[in-house]
């Protein structure tokens, strides 16, 4: 699972849904999630860089993110924005919730993704939080398992919004009425699914 290419996955959705002529008109909002100095060695001595992870969403269901290296931050975090706008994908949401359980992976790191109640508040730690703020979520709530480094955790969110389809596809896909897979989706978090979820490795499914 950790091989996964994420950046073709979202170069994939976006060529589908036609996303690359929607980002001009976009009212995009940054968040820097670090920027951090690197160094490489050489024959001369050690050569100074700085990346940066940045993540980009117009909190209406628009969110990219992007990585940029420079010999300076300003101009690693310029790369990082422009790279993000090129990631953009859009993600369901309904009543400001993701519209089912996901599981995202990538690398050492896995994210379990569930809707949640309104008032709940975006429950995520580390890079996560800003990533569901930025797409538009105000209720939600995740776990991670495995590495949190920031970016593996930014990419297994990415591979979670990629699994998550409004009850309208799922409909169209399985050729149902819309009404009665609106019925079958967990709009609101289910403590017992919640438990379940949260231990994985016993085998148990929500």
């Amino acid at each position: 699972m950790g091989g996964k290419d994420i950046d073709a996955l979202i170069e994939d959705r976006r060529r589908r849904y036609g996303i690359v002529d929607m980002i001009e008109d976009l009212q995009l909002e940054e968040r820097l999630i670090y920027a951090k100095r690197t160094a490489r060695v050489t024959k001369g001595g050690r050569r100074f860089s700085f990346s940066a992870l940045v993540v980009v969403g117009d909190k209406r269901g628009f969110v990219g993110f992007g990585h940029g290296k420079a010999k300076e931050v300003p101009l690693a975090i310029a790369k990082a924005v422009e790279q993000a706008k090129k990631k953009i994908i859009r993600v369901p949401i309904i009543e400001g919730t993701v519209p089912h359980d996901v599981v995202g992976h990538f690398g050492a790191t896995k994210i379990i993704v569930m809707p949640a109640r309104r008032g709940t508040g975006v429950v995520a730690g580390g890079a996560a939080k800003p990533v569901f703020e930025l797409a538009g979520y105000t209720d939600v709530l995740t776990k991670i398992i495995g590495s949190t480094n920031p970016d593996n955790v930014v990419r297994a969110v990415f591979d979670a919004f990629l699994q998550l389809k409004t009850p309208e596809q799922v409909a169209e896909e399985r050729g149902l009425p819309l009404e009665e897979i609106q019925k079958r989706y967990n709009i609101y978090a289910n403590p017992k699914i919640r438990v379940k979820l949260y231990y994985p490795w016993r085998g148990v499914h929500g």
